[in-house]
């Protein structure tokens, strides 16, 4: 399978109609959740701060998987994209999406007092993650990026820019909220039934005309001049298909991040995009290691 990432995000392009995702495993005294312009948050346990951001078109419960184990020994906050768990999207369709996202977390830990959480972000949530260092570094103690890159451009064309791109992610963007995009099942988000059929319902729950924003708000960022910058520790899963692409993956995301020569790069093998999905325990334990500082 050439360029994993690429065919994951791909498939998110496109929704499907249906039933919404079962109800999230029990957490320990989760509160009520804090809406926001953008996003609302919810957190659970107690402890040194752990933020969890999803990705496209995914609700809060793509963690359920880390979180009770998470919140025995840390304050986990949970963050979804409001639009993405079937809740009201609110003005969330608009421009401006990604930097209300980052502008609305930042804010909730400042007057929240959550000093230097550890971030997770899973595909666009990575990428907010890393707008989070570029912007607030100040705010984040750590950032692990699961399965994403500076500039999704670059496995779309060689040589792609912001500008060259603009006109095809137009395209893609109006095509998902003018509900004109073929409904499909994505079948290379996860290597097993019950994680297709997981994402499938997911997606099922996502409103059309933010997933088109925020897609095309994410084909818009290129963060590569930002990664020589990065000023807190980085770590960064990405999945291996099979170990035919070892290589091939291992240079597409280690090229994208050699600016920054001390972000560790951990492959998971056999997986696709959503890794956690595919393998829980190798992530259980990816993240526990991030947590501790390996």
């Amino acid at each position: 399978m050439k360029y994993p990432l690429l065919l994951a995000a791909f498939a998110l392009l496109v929704l499907h109609e249906g039933h919404p995702a079962a109800a999230c495993a029990a957490t320990p005294a989760v509160q009520a959740p804090v809406r926001l312009a953008h996003i609302n948050i919810r957190s659970t346990g107690q402890g040194a701060p752990v933020v969890l951001i999803p990705g496209l078109a995914s609700p809060a419960a793509v963690w359920d998987g880390i979180v009770p184990e998470l919140a025995r020994n840390h304050r986990v906050i949970m963050v979804e994209v409001n639009g993405f768990g079937g809740g009201d999207a609110g003005g969330n369709g608009q421009p401006g999406l990604l930097a209300g996202v980052v502008a609305d977390l930042s804010g909730w830990l400042a007057a929240n007092h959550v000093e230097h959480p550890a971030l997770i972000g899973h595909s666009m949530g990575g990428l907010i993650g890393m707008m989070m260092v570029r912007d607030h570094p100040e705010q984040v103690g750590r950032l692990m990026i699961v399965d994403s890159l500076p500039f999704f451009g670059v496995l779309m064309a060689p040589g792609a820019t912001v500008d060259s791109l603009r006109p095809m992610a137009a395209n893609i963007r109006d095509s998902i909220r003018d509900a004109t995009t073929p409904m499909q099942t994505p079948p290379n988000m996860s290597n097993n039934p019950a994680g297709i059929a997981q994402v499938t319902a997911w997606s099922r729950a996502a409103d059309r005309k933010v997933v088109a924003e925020a897609l095309y708000e994410d084909m818009m960022s290129d963060l590569r001049p930002d990664v020589a910058h990065f000023s807190r520790p980085i770590t960064l899963l990405y999945p291996v298909p099979n170990p035919q692409a070892e290589a091939m993956v291992a240079k597409l995301y280690g090229d994208a991040y050699a600016a920054d020569p001390r972000v560790k790069l951990v492959a998971i093998p056999d997986s696709y995009h959503f890794i956690m999905l595919d393998q829980p325990a190798r992530f259980r334990a990816a993240v526990d290691d991030f947590i501790a500082g390996k």
